[in-house]
């Protein structure tokens, strides 16, 4: 939707010093338009003009308040508010003073490419705020100008109107014009917040101008080193809390090695929609799982990570099995925000002794095992159950399997497998996960630089990072 464009007030060419006049033709043009060509032979259209001392005025009707603007005579009068800072455009000044002599002249300014910098005054704080659009770059204040009483509380603060204009436009680059020898009052305006400050009887068009460059490129350098600032603390809470969130495993007493990887899918996250934990309960069995809630995005992670607590309470319960997944799958029906959503789960158990282990998969795939002189396969599938989340009186059978004296166990999510190979619609899937674990293992990797670079070989056949979270978990004997 179009800006409206605000009431303005022209600066006559003696208050204003732009005394240049351009000659112009008018020519026929539509019904109640203008066309006259400058001195460059440049086509500038006006709106029902005139020309006040060399000081091109326009005036436009705008409900009942009428709309004008000063330009020089070598701009094309234009509707500012389809105008943005910028090279193209030049610079935008405003300036707020109340002087009722006429005695501040505001000299014509060049910018750094030599366009005549725009001008506009404002005589009062309610002026300035119709006046402050999108296109003003800079704001000259001075400081005399009587406040606002309704923010003055009493009129002891004698910057509260530098105060009020800091507070109105807090991305724009403000000078304060101060009278002359009160340097003390304006080094105060800067500590307030104004970029710079000037005096009165010693404005000229070469320092106002390099005023004006000055204090909008440090505005932006402030503004962009506030970005920074708030987007590195947003960042580090980010990384604490969710770091917080991810599992600590508790496998003290046993003898198994863990590792484990992990990469969201969402970009600038530690933490997605998978999730995973392992635990020794005191009988000595180690308990591990890793699961997958669909969806992406803060909501799937804070589910995620409420089934993980969730499963390892009832765990240290002692649940397992049916009985578990029973109870995991109603922690699920009340915490998720949709019926529609489920979450995939791989539990394992593993006796004391580590030889054996019992396998419950919902929906999930099943895992890796490698052992000395036995190629990586995959665990039995047969007998899982649904996922969880899908049938409201499902059940997930525990499927005992023989691991052996020495064995690498990999839960993994199926954001490991599903990332594409080549330049068509095919997915790694399970037989090449198994193919590149083979491969990886015989070149000696293990823990976890065998994850690592398990991840990193499916991010490269990807093309590219994975749109899926990847969870990667490591056991092994």
């Amino acid at each position: 939707m179009p800006v409206p464009v605000p009431r303005q007030r022209a600066i006559p060419a003696a208050e204003g010093g732009q005394g240049r006049a351009a000659s112009t033709t008018p020519s026929a043009g539509p019904a109640g338009r203008t066309t006259a060509h400058d001195t460059t032979g440049r086509t500038v259209a006006k709106d029902h003009s005139t020309t006040i001392s060399g000081t091109r005025t326009t005036t436009r009707a705008l409900g009942t308040t009428d709309v004008t603007e000063n330009t020089t005579d070598t701009m094309a009068t234009e509707d500012t508010s389809s105008q943005t800072a910028g090279p193209t455009t030049g610079l935008t000044l405003l300036v707020i003073e109340d002087d009722p002599t006429g005695s501040l002249t505001v000299p014509e300014v060049p910018d750094a490419a030599g366009k005549p910098i725009r001008v506009r005054t404002a005589r009062n704080l309610t002026e300035a705020e119709r006046l402050l659009t999108h296109d003003v770059n800079c704001i000259l204040l001075d400081l005399a100008l009587p406040g606002a009483k309704a923010d003055r509380d009493g009129g002891g603060d004698e910057l509260e109107t530098l105060r009020h204009v800091l507070r109105l436009a807090p991305r724009h680059a403000v000078l304060a014009l101060t009278a002359s020898g009160d340097a003390e009052r304006g080094a105060e305006a800067v500590r307030v917040g104004a970029q710079d400050y000037l005096f009165r009887d010693e404005l000229d068009g070469r320092l106002l101008g390099r005023a004006i460059r000055y204090a909008v490129e440090r505005k932006r350098g402030d503004v962009a080193q506030r970005k920074l600032t708030e987007s590195r603390l947003r960042a580090q809470e980010n990384v604490r809390l969710e770091r917080g969130l991810l599992p600590t495993p508790l496998l003290e007493g046993s003898s198994l090695r863990f590792a484990s990887g992990y990469r969201p899918g969402r970009s600038r996250a530690l933490l997605g929609g998978d999730f995973y934990d392992t635990v020794r309960t005191p009988d000595g069995t180690v308990h591990a799982m890793i699961g997958d809630v669909c969806g992406h995005g803060p909501d799937a992670a804070a589910l995620g990570v409420q089934l993980r607590i969730a499963w390892r309470a009832l765990t240290f319960a002692g649940l397992c099995g049916d009985e578990l997944l029973s109870t995991l799958q109603r922690v699920l029906e009340h915490e998720r925000s949709d019926d529609e959503i489920f979450a995939t789960l791989c539990t394992v158990d593993i006796a004391p002794d580590g030889r054996r282990a019992g396998l419950c998969l919902a929906g999930h795939p099943s895992p890796l095992i490698a052992s000395p002189g036995r190629p990586a396969t995959l665990l039995p599938y047969e007998n899982s159950g649904p996922a969880l989340g899908l049938l409201p009186k499902a059940r997930w059978p525990r499927m005992q399997v023989e691991l052996g004296p020495s064995w690498n166990l990999m839960l993994y999510t199926d954001g490991l497998i599903e990332g594409r190979i080549g330049q068509g619609n095919q997915r790694l899937g399970q037989e090449g996960m198994v193919e590149m674990i083979r491969r990886q293992q015989a070149q000696g990797l293990r823990g976890e630089e065998l994850l690592e670079a398990a991840m990193n070989e499916v991010r490269e056949l990807n093309g590219g990072e994975l749109t899926d979270d990847v969870a990667v978990l490591l056991l092994d004997r």
